[in-house]
């Protein structure tokens, strides 16, 4: 089997590589750039960032970017000790919310109404870091995220997998029998399904959990309750009727750290590194893409496909006027950009894919093993 040419020298310049496709060419050209180039709304910050600048810096207005995060500082606050400025979607009493405080304790949780606001806020100074959903153990991928990974330039500098148990909610003196109907996200709603459908209660779907729990507490609803977290019953006020109403006891959601800047990635510890790429059309190509982990003994735990949004359909070389989807696909494999094998296993699928980039290599979050 053929072998690459290229040599990728630094795991942290390979990290932000981005890949540009020519429209009818099999071979992508890589340009390689440590950090993005925007930085908006950042004048302030950079002050904290770089302190002390010498006078020859500053009689020349050169201003130095920051540098990669190692993995040991990921848990760190980025400027002068203060206080970790964290993003997550929804309000107070999320699930969102307690992940990102599990990733950073004592941090400043920022709530946004949409994922998209989230991947903003960091990439225009205004947090520091975002925790999002990625995939649910009952629910499958969150598609919306995977689609917004490419769109922004954020990079992935850990995970966290927090432990979802769902509580059916109502306002104090309201009893399980005054209910109806049930408010909560929808996919919430499918984890309880059984439960739900035992009690005999209607489903309306809504943004968030706790934004559920906000609305009937707000409003003082007798005849709805909410699934939601134990913390958004404290935090609005309401009263737990049932505990753990999930359909599977295992119930796990994995979100994703994202910060403006990769870390360097490291060997002492379990490392997943994410890379989303896409291919020619043909038979054997997925399959020769994937061997080039399985020649090199890299376990995937995670391949995702979607479509290709700006080519989504493309006409089959054949009489019939067929077309197929174009595809982008997400994986995620057990190793460290830092290791050997995996810098050869991305040389190698380079050698065939149209395009290529790579999300992040961030440590494992063994603490739900």
């Amino acid at each position: 089997m053929a072998t690459a040419t290229s040599i990728v020298r630094s795991p942290a310049a390979l990290l932000s590589a981005k890949v540009t496709v020519s429209d009818h060419k099999p071979t992508p050209t890589v340009q390689f750039s440590r950090f993005p180039s925007k930085r908006s709304c950042f004048t302030a910050l950079l002050s904290s960032l770089h302190d002390n600048n010498n006078d020859d810096d500053n009689n020349n207005n050169v201003i130095s970017h920051p540098k990669p995060l190692s993995s040991s500082q990921r848990f760190n606050s980025v400027s002068n000790g203060s206080r970790l400025r964290v993003a997550y979607q929804g309000v107070r009493g999320a699930y969102s919310e307690a992940a990102a405080e599990k990733a950073y304790p004592n941090c400043e949780a920022v709530p946004c109404d949409q994922f998209d606001s989230a991947f903003q806020a960091v990439e225009k100074w205004l947090v520091d870091r975002a925790v999002l959903p990625i995939e649910n153990s009952l629910g499958g991928s969150i598609h919306r995220n995977y689609d917004l990974l490419l769109r922004h330039s954020l990079h992935i500098v850990g995970e966290v997998k927090l432990a979802v148990q769902h509580c059916l909610l109502a306002n104090h003196g309201v009893q399980l029998e005054d209910l109806s109907r049930v408010l909560s996200h929808p996919q919430a709603l499918a984890q309880c399904e059984n439960t739900l459908t035992k009690i005999g209660l209607s489903r309306e779907a809504v943004d968030d959990t706790a934004l559920a729990a906000k609305h009937v507490a707000l409003h003082k609803l007798k005849d709805t309750g909410a699934v939601a977290s134990s913390s958004a019953a404290k935090i609005y006020g309401l009263n737990i009727l049932a505990q753990d109403i999930q359909d599977d006891c295992d119930n796990v959601t994995r979100f994703l750290i994202l910060a403006r800047e990769p870390i360097i990635p490291g060997i002492q510890n379990p490392f997943k590194t994410s890379i989303v790429f896409s291919l020619e059309e043909g038979p054997g190509v997925l399959f020769k893409a994937l061997a080039v982990f399985a020649l090199r003994q890299i376990n995937l735990t995670k391949i995702e496909s979607r479509p290709l949004r700006n080519q989504p359909l493309r006409a089959a070389d054949d009489n019939n006027g067929s077309k197929y989807f174009d595809y982008l696909f997400y994986v995620d494999f057990e190793a460290s950009m830092a290791e050997e094998r995996a810098q050869n296993a991305l040389r190698h699928l380079k050698e065939f894919a149209t395009f290529l980039r790579v999300l992040g290599s961030y440590p494992v979050d063994t603490t739900m093993m």
